[in-house]
């Protein structure tokens, strides 16, 4: 995916090469080339970032798990002695 956003950005950069005005070149270079590509390679990162999230999510659950194992076992040795 990164290889497309990088042939597109060199692209715009011709492109804005081209450009009969150094402002007309920047405007060219960030409206066609840096805001589009901006915005879809944050949409294509969603799912990453959701399985990323729900990693943690799982991993808080197990950590919560044993410690609340270890504090039993602990309530237990306590309680026998």
């Amino acid at each position: 995916m990164y290889i497309i956003a990088i042939a597109w950005i060199y692209v715009v950069f011709m492109m804005a090469i081209m450009e009969t005005t150094a402002i007309a070149g920047i405007m060219t270079f960030l409206l066609y080339g840096v805001l589009p590509v901006a915005i879809i390679v944050y949409v294509m990162g969603t799912g990453g970032r959701k399985r990323k999230r729900r990693a943690q999510e799982i991993q808080r659950q197990e950590e919560l798990k044993q410690e609340r194992l270890k504090q039993e076992v602990l309530q237990k040795e306590i309680d026998d002695a």
